[in-house]
């Protein structure tokens, strides 16, 4: 159904999600990885390039609304921010391992 493009990408929600995916809340493990690596600014943005507004976003991820094919966009394009901040924290954390570790001498 939706196809987003993202720096080049193009995510489709129909390949992240099956069909009865939809009229129910997303998993808990889904909801717990969107809501530890996405940020205010990033639901602000995906509402605005999908079209979907930031409460329905919000009420996804925090299961108290369901999926629909309209709002699985604007998932589709979370997950793939969530994805890219967890690298980026990950990258970060291994530099300030190595900081830490110079400093301890360990």
């Amino acid at each position: 159904m939706g196809v987003l493009k993202n720096y080049g990408m193009i995510i489709k929600s129909e390949n992240i999600f099956l069909e009865e995916d939809y009229g129910k809340p997303i998993s808990e493990k889904l909801s717990v990885i969107l809501r530890r690596y996405i940020s205010k600014d990033d639901l602000a943005n995906v509402a605005i390039r999908s079209k979907v507004s930031f409460s329905t976003i919000r009420d996804v991820i925090y299961r108290t609304n369901s999926l629909t094919k309209v709002n699985s966009k604007a998932i589709s394009l979370l997950i793939y921010t969530a994805f890219e901040n967890s690298i980026a924290k990950k990258l970060q954390a291994e530099g300030d391992i190595i900081f830490m570790d110079n400093i301890l001498k360990l």
